[in-house]
């Protein structure tokens, strides 16, 4: 029994030291615990404070780029400003100097009234002199003669216009040598100073048909498989594409300079792009197109208000855009233009004239150049019929009509043009065509006429634009110079390259003589 109780209370000593260990371990644990939680706290802790310093760091430099972007964009404000500010000082400008000029010849004006005056006083003195003068040597013929006083008359005014006559031929020959010499001079004066108040750079411009390439294999992806792709561009453009073993170019090849400019603008953005098959040349053609749209629309708006000429109609400034595309011997036709007009308005000015229609004739003078590569006449009749389509006005239609001398000018304005059109063209730098190219094209022109049996003579004309030929009469007949015409004609097409149109004249000239003896 007592082997019992001890084995009993033995167990019970065991389960309580067994609890008490367990419960030491527990509390063991849980401190391990309580020191592992604190570590991750701890821990965790740092980690939120690198993340919210982190945070702050990226929020300082995204705040920092936007106060530098903001600041480039309010610079650029600033610069557009700047720049509208500076092109309504120099208008006002130019107000300002329009006024002082006007305030100027309104004084002349007022000076030369007075003179006229105080002359036209002196002249009906003398006019009062000169009658009593005549009454009295009237009255002392009437008692001399004995004549009438309408007799009297009679006679003293056959022998006054008889002295008087080679006088008054001698001062008109005289008065008119004088006022030639000075319309020379004056003439002389207004074109140097329309060329002197017009500052234009002597830069020659030509046709872009060569497109860089970046490396040598960007000519086998413009090919592309079996061809399709440059027959794809070559297709939707409108233009030949030619590649030659010339190293990482490819020329553009089109007689239309607005087709050529889009698919040279679409090979530069495709090269860009990287890719280039069929469906995404058309792509980027139609947007090249629609943007070169927008272009010629904003340069043509530029032009007409850097000339400060009022209502254009919109399809005629669209057409006024389109010749920034369009090249004569190197010269840039928009910027001939404007020259034109430029040098037209200030000799108006000078004149006394309408210089906003001179300056919108110089404008529109060789506006048919804008369509004369997409339809059939030369850039004088395309031009004239287009500005009678939207109505512009007679004397900007004569002045497109005669400034090659196809038609005779009919107002004065038409004569500016023509004359600014030759400054224009004829200055220093403007063309590129060299002086020995254009005596041989001459040359050409005057050995093909006169190559035909009957020509006498040939002459080449308004730089090339005309060739008159004399002919023989008595070997050549009216019916005979039509075909004679035609055949010379044919020959220049044929044998020669030149811009435009050359126009045939032959002259057939009878003289008859006799001597009287």
């Amino acid at each position: 029994m007592n082997n019992a109780l001890f084995s009993v209370l033995a167990v019970v000593a065991g389960i309580v030291i067994g609890i008490v260990i367990m419960m030491v371990l527990g509390r063991a644990g849980l401190d391990k615990a309580k020191i592992e939680t604190e570590s991750i706290l701890d821990e965790a802790k740092a980690k939120a404070e690198n993340i919210v310093a982190k945070a702050e760091l990226d929020g300082e430099q995204k705040a920092y780029e936007l106060k530098q972007k903001a600041e480039k964009e309010i610079k650029s404000q600033r610069d557009r400003l700047q720049s509208q500010e500076n092109k309504l000082l120099r208008r006002e400008d130019n107000i300002g100097f329009r006024e002082e000029n006007l305030s100027a010849k309104e004084k002349k004006l007022d000076e030369k009234t007075k003179l006229a005056d105080e002359k036209l006083a002196n002249v009906s003195r003398m006019e009062e002199d000169l009658q009593k003068r005549i009454d009295s040597q009237i009255e002392v013929l009437e008692k001399a003669a004995g004549l009438s006083r309408e007799e009297a008359k009679a006679e003293l005014m056959e022998a006054v216009a008889k002295k008087s006559e080679k006088d008054i031929a001698a001062y008109l020959h005289e008065q008119d040598e004088i006022a030639q010499e000075k319309a020379a001079d004056n003439a002389r004066n207004i074109i140097a100073t329309a060329i002197q108040r017009y500052s234009q750079e002597e830069t020659i411009d030509r046709t872009v048909s060569v497109v860089t390439l970046p490396n040598e294999d960007m000519k086998g992806r413009i090919i592309g498989r079996e061809g399709r792709n440059i027959k794809a561009i070559e297709q939707i453009t409108g233009v030949d594409l030619i590649i030659d073993d010339t190293p990482d170019v490819i020329t553009v090849s089109c007689f239309d300079p607005i087709r050529r400019e889009i698919a040279r603008q679409a090979l530069e953005q495709l090269m860009k792009d990287g890719r280039i098959q069929p469906g995404r040349i058309e792509e980027v053609v139609n947007k090249v197109t629609r943007e070169l749209d927008d272009t010629i629309a904003k340069i043509g708006d530029e032009a007409v208000f850097k000339l400060g000429i009022n209502r254009l109609n919109r399809e005629l400034t669209k057409l006024v855009g389109r010749l920034r595309y369009r090249y004569s011997y190197g010269q840039n036709v928009l910027e001939h233009s404007i020259e034109v007009a430029t040098f037209a308005g200030i000799m108006a000015a000078e004149l006394g004239l309408n210089q906003q229609l001179a300056k919108r004739a110089g404008l529109l003078h060789d506006i048919g150049k804008a369509i004369d590569f997409e339809q059939e006449g030369s850039h004088v009749e395309l031009g004239a019929k287009v500005a009678k389509k939207y109505g512009e006005n007679n004397i900007v239609i004569n002045a497109i009509e005669s400034h090659h001398g196809d038609k005779p000018a009919d107002d004065i304005i038409a004569v500016l043009v023509a004359a600014a059109d030759t400054l224009s063209a004829a200055r220093p730098g403007a063309r590129y065509e060299s002086m020995e190219n254009y005596i041989e094209r001459l040359e050409q022109l005057e050995k093909i006429a006169t190559s035909y049996d009957g020509v006498d003579k040939a002459f080449a004309i308004q730089a090339g634009r005309e060739i008159r030929v004399m002919v023989q009469p008595e070997k050549i007949n009216d019916e005979t110079m039509v075909k004679v015409a035609h055949d010379i004609k044919d020959r220049i097409e044929n044998e020669m390259t030149y811009p435009g149109q050359i126009k045939v004249t032959l002259i057939r000239e009878v003289r008859v003589q006799e001597l009287a003896q």
